[in-house]
């Protein structure tokens, strides 16, 4: 049975209390001051009250991320009844019309900030006690630096500049700090700093799994200082790739390597009960139901992208190029150049060798949902086919049978883990930054590594598939091993591997490439879609979200609004 933090609600009840004027000064009768709150035996209710909001999210403001890291990519199309069906997502997914009035945008950051706040509440709460009363402070410590650097993290990804606030910053200042108030690099190590200190006072191994570990910091860590690498100038460019930072991802990640495997089947990574926490799972967000709570701590931002023939609501739609992406040569290896010369065609699939991953990320019509060979996905399940087509999602969601899900009209929540980092993208960060110090050789085996697993991953498909083709890169075999190569070797592996999942596009940008990939892909687009007739990708301004209005308004014009914006 899966552990899971059990949150207090009470503590949260008692957060909020200000004061404003002389009649408040008084001490009122039968009200806790906080004092009166922080002691050893309460404290841990602000921790589990900033677990909690890591998966506090909603439909429209999904920590998953997938509206802005794959429909903003060209892994994905929105999806849903059509166009208008959260327009703001249809925005993104064509690049154009983006606006920082969004509500969908403001909630967003609002949320994060939220957790953020909580974090800092609880740090300053555990500074309140001694480790003679609480022997667990600087581990609970440790743990809310961790969560609070992953919130900084999806908002700096997000939106590149943000106000930085900490235990140290009243909440009332919290509207006073500027977003530029530290550069794109010092953000990057103030956000690394949370991280790198978790990482000193975590443990090896925690009682509870929705905790962190050392190596989970670690980890989390070598992810920072891989982004901060690549540093970019005032219109997004990408400068220079940082060899010191580099270095420091792989110093992180060295850290990590050894201590988890890869899962023996990649599938096993996106299935409930038993597989969930499995050796693969560097860290996750832990959900559950049958808790004692009204339906459960269900994964509500993620519950559009079941099809309508089995729920609601037929969001986060792969897209025909990811789709065409996973066909192979008849070596095995990525049709790098040519995979959107024609598409792939469901109906005779046959006449396509393809990459495992394939199966366990994209729902074809004419073969099982999520393995039930009792259940076979239909084009009729799909709810607008002439404007989004005929795939499904498969990570997020879960079989029918699993008893993980739960009728919340008119959606149905499950309560499947969302794994945040997993093992495969430790050894692909590592090589990445391997590769881009020139260190080829060392990168090979890593991403040979993930390619094999990906070759042994038919256990749970291998009924119902006959076309799977994958193999290792071999050096005067079947390439050219050179930097060039390699580097185009693990950017495709990245796609493959962690498709859907939420990071596409987040890449692109990492990498410098978003403009010109995007708009490669909306070229062959328009020919297909008829809503991508506009779709564009400026340079220099859609590589992040607008700071939303109201918070600038919220700051009384002191946050500054990004490029073109």
């Amino acid at each position: 049975m899966k552990k899971n933090i059990i949150l207090s609600i009470g503590i949260a009840l008692l957060m909020g209390t200000t004061s404003c004027n002389d009649f408040l000064d008084n001490e009122p009768r039968g009200v806790l001051s906080e004092t009166d709150v922080v002691t050893p035996q309460t404290v841990d209710g602000f921790v589990t009250a900033a677990y909690a909001s890591m998966g506090n999210d909603h439909y429209d403001t999904p920590f998953s991320l997938w509206p802005y890291g794959n429909v903003r990519s060209d892994d994905a199309y929105k999806g849903g009844s059509g166009t208008n069906d959260i327009q703001a997502f249809h925005f993104f997914e064509i690049s154009n019309n983006i606006r920082s009035d969004f509500g969908e945008l403001d909630r967003l950051w609002y949320l994060n900030y939220v957790g953020i706040g909580r974090c800092n509440k609880a740090i300053a709460a555990l500074n309140k006690l001694s480790e003679a009363t609480y022997p667990n402070k600087k581990k609970r410590i440790a743990e809310m630096k961790f969560v609070r650097g992953h919130f900084f993290f999806l908002l700096k990804t997000l939106f590149k500049y943000v106000p930085y606030v900490d235990e140290n910053t009243q909440i009332d200042d919290y509207s006073k700090i500027s977003n530029r108030a530290k550069t794109d690099q010092q953000l990057w190590d103030a956000i690394a700093t949370n991280f790198e200190e978790a990482a000193a006072d975590l443990p090896a191994t925690q009682p509870e799994v929705g905790r962190p570990k050392k190596s989970a910091a670690y980890a989390y860590l070598a992810k920072v200082r891989l982004y901060q690498a690549y540093e970019q100038d005032d219109n997004y460019t990408v400068t220079q790739i940082n060899p010191i930072t580099l270095q420091k991802s792989i110093d992180a990640a060295n850290q990590v390597i050894g201590n988890y495997a890869l899962a023996t089947d990649f599938g096993y990574n996106f299935l409930p009960g038993t597989h969930e926490n499995g050796p693969e799972s560097v860290f996750s967000i832990q959900f559950s139901k049958d808790d004692r709570t009204l339906f459960g701590r269900l994964n509500y931002g993620d519950v559009l992208s079941l099809p309508q023939g089995l729920g609601c609501c037929d969001f986060h739609k792969p897209s025909q190029n990811l789709v065409n992406a996973f066909k192979t040569t008849p070596q095995g290896l990525p049709m790098f150049d040519t995979f959107n010369d024609s598409d792939l065609n469901y109906n005779h699939r046959d006449n396509y060798k393809v990459d495992p991953r394939l199966y366990h990320t994209v729902a074809l019509p004419g073969l099982p949902w999520k393995y039930d060979e009792n259940k076979i996905y239909q084009e009729s399940w799909n709810r607008s086919p002439a404007t989004y087509g005929y795939y499904a999602s498969l990570k997020e969601n879960v079989p029918i049978s699993c008893g993980c899900t739960v009728n919340v009209d008119p959606f149905y929540g499950n309560s499947k883990n969302r794994i945040i980092i997993r093992y495969a993208d430790v050894l692909l960060m590592k090589a990445e930054a391997l590769i881009e110090l020139n260190q080829i050789n060392e990168a090979l085996p890593l991403i040979n590594q993930v390619r094999q697993r990906a070759a042994n991953s038919t256990l749970l498909t291998g009924n119902y598939t006959s076309n799977n083709l994958i193999s290792k890169y071999q050096p005067g075999v079947n390439c050219t091993w050179n930097q060039e190569f390699a580097r185009k070797a693990l950017r495709w592996e990245r796609r493959m591997e962690f498709a859907m999942e939420g990071s596409r596009f987040f890449d692109l940008v990492r990498w410098g490439v978003a403009t010109g990939t995007m708009n490669t892909y909306y070229a062959v687009e328009k020919t297909k879609r008829f809503y991508y007739s506009q779709a564009g990708f400026d340079h220099g301004i859609e590589e992040y979200c607008p700071i939303p209005l109201a918070q600038i308004n919220f700051s009384q014009g002191l946050y500054k609004q990004n490029n073109g914006y």
